[in-house]
């Protein structure tokens, strides 16, 4: 049995010493007859972030097969989210890699520890299903009122044709409204689709 061990604290401060639970790990590994071929630390990484050096040695590692097992003290260790711990079990048990979490009581081997994550995959599904629904409930409230969906529109095509035709250039208009020249470009392009509009912007002609 090739053991991973993996161990993180979320800041640099010396009360959080990662080696509290490299030892703890430790302990459990050898009560079990495991022997630990890499042991992994991240310090000073938050938990939310997937952009840990330790956690992508890691699932290198377990991805070239040179690992048997994971074991982490608990679970947020090494999660970043419930998503994230879902989706990673998943390859680990495809992989044929096993889990554990010694103060979570998760152990991936057993019938009982494949059931708690099959459980959280449920409640997952459901909180995301629960999100749907509220942002659709939401979205027919706002349009019931009559209110605009969608990204607000800074600069209004009218006020830039406007000051176009006034006889300013694209970069005077740009400069004035602090917006960019393709805002610009794509506000009038949109008003020579009408036609009264277009005749006014020949009288301005198109000269930047």
């Amino acid at each position: 049995m090739r053991v991973l061990t993996y161990s993180r604290v979320s800041t640099s401060h010396h009360e959080q010493n990662p080696q509290v639970q490299v030892e703890e790990l430790r302990r459990y590994c050898s009560a079990r007859g495991w022997n630990i071929s890499h042991e992994i630390v991240d310090h000073g990484f938050q938990g939310g972030t997937d952009n840990r050096p330790g956690l992508k040695q890691l699932l290198s590692l377990v991805r070239e097969r040179q690992v048997d097992a994971v074991v982490v003290v608990k679970m947020d260790r090494l999660f970043r989210s419930l998503k994230h711990l879902i989706t990673t079990l998943d390859e680990f048990e495809a992989l044929g890699i096993l889990f554990v979490a010694t103060k979570d009581n998760v152990d991936y081997s057993t019938p009982s520890g494949k059931l708690f994550v099959q459980i959280l995959g449920s409640l997952a599904e459901f909180e995301k299903s629960l999100v749907r629904e509220r942002t659709m409930l939401g979205l027919a409230y706002a349009r019931s009122r009559g209110q605009t969906l969608g990204r607000p529109v800074k600069h209004k095509p009218e006020e830039i044709l406007a000051l176009r035709q006034s006889g300013l250039s694209y970069r005077k208009i740009c400069k004035q409204l602090g917006c960019s020249p393709e805002v610009v470009r794509r506000a009038l392009k949109g008003a020579l689709k009408t036609p009264a509009e277009t005749g006014a912007m020949k009288k301005v002609g198109t000269g930047v």
